[in-house]
């Protein structure tokens, strides 16, 4: 099983973008396009970075009642994506709803169900009510994600072996929470491995972030992970 690299496209603006961009044109395929950045450019700046070339992971983490979801999977369906986010915490009918709506609008499109996010620990999750820890959350989600027809799930790396083991193998895992080995801290995500680790659990994607972002040469660092990565999946 092979594992591939998304960038985490982490910056304020499009303008501390083009460059990074342009460096890593080549080194990597995937480009995940999150929250701050769709806000600030919107649909508009998901083409310009697919027309570099770029294949995109809308990371949006839509979550409201079903037909608000299904509505707005219809209105993102036109946009060059291959990966969109919900939170599988919406339920059954409202994940249910999206696929469908993905399934007649963009066929090709991989709906992934956000479990627990990897800033979330189990002293966070109890003081939502959740007073189980994140892995039996993760577990919980993930089996009501893949009841209501879902095919790809965003979870820690940590919980990767545990979710091979109860999912069907189709099932893709995306895992941010990635850290390089000479990270000393792993700033606000608290559930991490290294993308060796994540690739020999069995994660389909890793997302990257700041190891690339921070990087002296970004290109030098993105094709480090990929051939650690490579390496891995042996």
């Amino acid at each position: 099983m092979s594992t591939d690299l998304i960038l985490a496209l982490d910056v304020p603006t499009r303008e501390e973008a083009a460059p990074l961009l342009r460096q890593l044109n080549g080194s990597l395929k995937w480009v995940k396009i999150g929250l701050q950045m769709f806000t600030a450019y919107g649909p508009d700046y998901v083409r310009a970075v697919a027309d570099e070339g770029f294949n995109i992971f809308l990371d949006l983490k839509l979550h409201d009642i079903p037909n608000t979801v299904a509505k707005a999977v219809e209105s993102l369906a036109p946009l060059p994506i291959g990966m969109l986010t919900l939170h599988t915490s919406g339920g059954r009918e409202m994940m249910a709803a999206a696929q469908k709506a993905a399934a007649q609008t963009k066929p090709d499109l991989l709906l992934l169900g956000v479990t627990v996010l990897t800033s979330t620990n189990a002293a966070g999750l109890a003081e939502t009510g959740v007073n189980t820890p994140p892995e039996a959350q993760v577990s919980r989600l993930a089996k009501l994600a893949t009841d209501a027809g879902l095919t790809g799930l965003v979870c820690s790396p940590l919980e990767v072996p545990m979710l091979r083991r109860e999912l069907p193998p189709h099932i893709q895992l995306v895992t941010p929470g990635i850290r390089s080995s000479a990270d000393a801290g792993s700033d606000d995500q608290k559930r991490t491995l290294t993308p060796a680790e994540a690739a020999r659990a069995g994660s389909s994607y890793i997302v990257v972030g700041r190891p690339i972002l921070k990087a002296r040469d970004p290109a030098e660092a993105a094709r480090g992970i990929m051939a650690e990565l490579a390496s891995a999946s042996v």
